[in-house]
């Protein structure tokens, strides 16, 4: 494990680096001519003021309220921090806005409030109203948080959630309803207790009281023992829930008990205690980091329980993020004047209905779970979950109207369906799933340039991510004042200097051999060619003693890449062997191939490059849609490159006719559907948008994802080799340490997919 000052030295690294902080504000309209800025200006801004002068729902319609969210704090309860201040606080709230950007396309302003007195933060807040579409409390100290949110909800005219409390809320109220499913109890007979009190607590048990749980079946606890119609001094938020029950200790009140939900401090819960609840109990030990019991302790000591955490590590993580992007989505568009009882409830039904949906492949592959269905381990989606998106925002926006606060209801669901996935454009989390499945079997990574710090920190940034086990190539005492002079830790790292490995290299040897005897190799060429780290790294892979070879960093492509060729080789189905580089965009993922092997392909090695990426893009649970780019569009330029082109497609129709392909096409007609669809309306990509580009040659396909990168439109992943019969990336120079572990995450992933 890493220790406290590396922890500390990544971290303030991450917020430092480069521009400050987690986000940005960008322009959304062309600002790049006088015609544009006199537009989005002076003079031309002049034209919407007045239109929301006389109607201020105009608002709406021309500036970005409708999409922006305030995420307000004044720093009394940050994480479990506590009081640290309103500019302590700020990196957390810079992070919710990342969380609302990602998960739902929602635009964020964080504001930290100097300001600790209710009255005065309330009138604050209740000034911003114009700006803002909704506003998100954060990290406000109980009671205090409950008196301003019930005010603020009062008094202003947009939806307005303290996630603290209501976030824990909904998402472990949908999970209780699935397990009390699962062990076949109604939720108005079982016994509850709830360790904590604070604002997450209160608010789950209120939540639990509206589904159907009785309060005369309810006990809880706070730092003094058992909230109880004996003790004096309780304020109205735990007096509503005082008990009259003999219990006064946890223990006491656990015997019988059907249901723990526990938002307090870790291992408080003993196996005793869980040992005298009833039978099959349900228990949700949500103290962060560390449970109120060690899961597996709890699974052991108690077969029949069902069990829930706030880790995600362990099955079935309560996680805030699962519900607030999307509340505030669905609230958003049909401009919701609040966040209702009856929307939060619509929130946790639509949440536990997901779990009972079957669980699509892209899901089970991102987590690398083959029978990932509703049942004891299984009761909360996971927060990678596509779906969740289409799923909770249109619960929500019609509980808004049908509960009377919507100002803009939807009557198309269907196109409001698809309006929200193209927010968030398709696999827009590919990177994140990548890594989750890669954490569910780490593989050995050779990395055969391990004297340089960027392959360094990738090696160590790819053990704390829990995605692969390094083995490093090079001098030893080289590679260890390296990692000591730049804080670099990689606990138990395996590091092997092939100079000094004479039985490997005479083993290694011999199998390359074997392979080039019959291309001019001698005995004593191949066994000296192992002292060469791209050798013996790629005939690590191929002799089995590790599963993923990355090299390139520090030499030119076609250096790094003979090694592999020569030692692994070609599959025998592949036909060629190409590079292709993943482009993330805001629209998701796009495929560029070939931008590294071919320099000019002909047309069987076109086809069979079609055939090869189509096959790579759908290990990734994405439908390719490929397009075949050209200056000429379906015949309408003459020339040696589109008649290739042409004659690829015709092949390509006819004898894979369930691939998504077409062209030639010029990339303004494969970027842009619709208007292909116009004036080519035989194309067989539909109005589809095309997300997979075949070039015609290697001088465009490398010239567009090195200018796409270089201008910061995209993050590459790449170079990925493809049709390597094992799992080889040969990186670029100018790869840094983020797209190096990338490819890392990539090549765990496909090394799982070949065993």
């Amino acid at each position: 494990m890493l220790n406290k000052n590396k922890k500390y030295f990544d971290a303030l690294s991450y917020h430092a680096e480069g521009r400050p902080g987690k986000i940005e504000v960008i322009s959304t309209k062309p600002t790049r001519t006088q015609f544009d800025l006199a537009l989005a200006y002076s003079p031309g801004v002049a034209e919407p003021c007045e239109k929301i002068a006389e109607n201020k729902e105009d608002v709406y319609k021309y500036t970005a309220k409708g999409n922006l969210v305030a995420v307000i704090s004044n720093g009394t309860a940050v994480l479990g921090l506590g009081d640290i201040g309103p500019e302590a606080s700020k990196p957390v709230m810079e992070g919710k806005g990342v969380l609302f950007k990602l998960f739902a396309d929602i635009d964020v302003f964080d504001i930290e409030l100097d300001c600790k007195n209710v009255e005065d933060f309330i009138k604050v807040v209740k000034a911003m109203e114009p700006t803002f579409g909704g506003i998100n409390l954060e990290d406000i100290k109980a009671p205090e948080s409950f008196e301003i949110e019930e005010r603020l909800k009062e008094e202003l005219n947009i939806p307005i959630m303290h996630d603290d409390q209501h976030g824990t809320a909904i998402i472990s109220a949908a999970g209780l309803l699935n397990a009390l499913e699962i062990v076949g109890k109604r939720i108005e007979d079982v016994k509850l207790v709830v360790n904590g009190a604070g604002a997450s607590a209160i608010a789950c048990t209120k939540l639990f009281v509206s589904l159907g749980v009785q309060k005369k079946n309810l006990i809880m606890l706070d730092s003094k023992g058992v909230i109880s119609v004996r003790r004096d001094n309780l304020d109205k938020y735990k007096n509503q829930f005082a008990t009259t029950s003999t219990a006064e200790t946890l223990e006491e009140s656990l015997v019988g008990a059907d249901v723990f939900v526990g938002l307090s401090k870790g291992n408080i819960l003993s196996p005793e205690m869980i040992l005298s609840m009833a039978e099959k109990p349900i228990v949700f030990a949500m103290a962060n980091p560390t449970p109120e019991i060690d899961y597996n302790l709890a699974i052991q000591t108690r077969p029949d329980l069902i069990m829930a955490t706030g880790r995600s590590d362990y099955p079935n993580q309560v996680n805030n993020v699962l519900g607030f992007p999307f509340i505030f989505r669905g609230a958003l568009d049909v401009r919701a004047t609040a966040i209702n009882e009856e929307m939060k409830l619509a929130a946790v039904r639509a949440i536990a209905s997901l779990a009972k949906e079957p669980v699509p492949e892209v899901v089970m592959m991102a987590y690398n779970e083959r029978n990932m269905t509703f049942g004891p381990n299984y009761i909360i989606p996971k927060p990678m979950d596509p779906r969740l998106i289409t799923t909770v925002a249109p619960a929500v926006a019609k509980a808004a109207m049908d509960s009377g606060v919507s100002k803009a209801p939807i009557t198309d669901w269907h196109a409001y369906e698809n309006e929200l996935r193209k927010r968030l454009g398709i696999d827009n989390d590919f990177v994140n799933r990548l890594m989750i499945r890669a954490k569910k079997s780490p593989k050995r990574v050779v990395f055969a340039e391990a004297d340089n710090v960027r392959i360094l920190r990738a090696a160590e940034g790819s053990v704390n991510e829990k995605i692969a086990n390094p083995i490093l190539l090079g001098k030893e005492e080289v590679i260890r004042k390296m990692m000591e002079d730049n804080n670099i830790n990689i606990p138990d790292a395996v590091i092997i200097d092939p100079r000094k490995e004479e039985q490997k290299r005479a083993e290694y040897g011999a199998k390359f051999f074997e392979k080039r005897g019959r291309k001019g190799v001698t005995s004593y060429e191949a066994e000296y060619q192992m002292r060469n780290r791209n050798y013996f790294g790629s005939m690590m892979v191929e002799s089995g003693d590790a599963d993923v070879f990355i090299s390139g960093l520090t030499r030119n492509y076609p250096l790094a890449l003979k090694p592999a060729l020569f030692s692994i080789g070609m599959s025998h189905d592949s036909g060629r062997i190409a590079g292709m580089h993943i482009m993330m965009t805001k629209q998701g993922p796009l495929f560029f191939a070939d931008t590294t092997v071919n320099v000019e392909l002909t047309e069987d090695e076109l086809y069979s490059l079609v055939k090869l990426v189509h096959k790579r893009v759908k290990d990734f649970q994405i439908e390719p849609k490929i397009a075949m780019l050209s200056y000429s569009n379906f015949g309408s330029n003459s020339g040696k490159s589109p008649e290739k082109i042409r004659k690829v497609v015709t092949r390509l129709h006819q004898s894979d006719p369930e691939i998504m392909v077409d062209g030639e096409m010029q990339p303004i007609y494969a970027l842009d559907g619709d208007q292909r669809a116009e004036l080519y309306p035989f194309n067989k990509l539909g109005s589809s948008s095309a997300n997979t580009f075949i070039f015609p040659d290697l001088n465009s396909a490398n010239a567009a994802y090195q200018i796409l990168r270089s201008m910061g439109m995209a993050e590459a992943i790449g170079p990925v080799l493809l049709g390597m019969n094992k799992t080889v990336h040969i990186l670029h120079h100018s790869s840094n340490v983020r797209e190096i572990m990338n490819m890392v995450a990539l090549g765990v992933c496909e090394a799982q997919s070949r065993q």
